[in-house]
């Protein structure tokens, strides 16, 4: 039985498709609906992967996601980080706002997989949802980094959502996006 569960997300494409399977399966299950953004400090602070919550709950009505790096010449200074930071607590803001219910949100600074990690253990979450690809990266790969970390080490099940290509067909229009 799913009675809680987590959508990490980053804003991305990828994040928001998992973000509508997450909320499918909440309102299926009648489950507690969770969204998290974890920013990757690792890169710019010398964060170790210990998913330390620097970070605050930013309450209900957020949306939620995985913030691994950032673009080009974003890394590396405390603007940087506040920018995505910002993004981090939108994606989680956008969440709730497409939820329609209640949304526990979160944004963590660290190591996004540790974090949400962390945050699985912390809230007893039955199950992960994710995208297969963040904003970090543009290398298609069958999973993401951060992904892929989650689906290995994570205890709870993970799931995790594709990104639609342009060959794919939308399964909601039926056509190719």
């Amino acid at each position: 039985m799913i009675d809680s569960l987590v959508v990490a997300t980053d804003g991305s494409e990828s994040g928001e498709r998992a973000t509508t399977v997450a909320l499918d399966l909440a309102g299926r299950f009648d489950a507690t609906m969770h969204a998290l953004s974890v920013v990757d400090t690792t890169e710019d602070d010398g964060t170790t992967e210990s998913g330390e919550n620097t970070g605050e709950e930013t309450g209900s009505g957020s949306k939620g996601g995985i913030e691994s790096g950032g673009t080009e010449g974003e890394n590396g200074d405390e603007g940087s980080r506040a920018v995505r930071r910002r993004r981090a607590e939108e994606a989680v803001a956008a969440v709730s706002e497409q939820a329609g219910r209640e949304v526990r949100t979160a944004v963590r600074e660290g190591a996004p997989a540790e974090g949400i990690r962390a945050y699985a253990a912390e809230f007893s979450i039955d199950l992960v949802a994710t995208g297969t690809r963040g904003r970090h990266g543009a290398h298609r790969y069958l999973l993401g980094s951060v992904a892929e970390d989650v689906v290995r080490t994570c205890p709870v099940p993970v799931l995790t959502v594709r990104q639609l290509d342009g060959t794919d067909p939308d399964p909601e229009t039926g056509t190719e996006t």
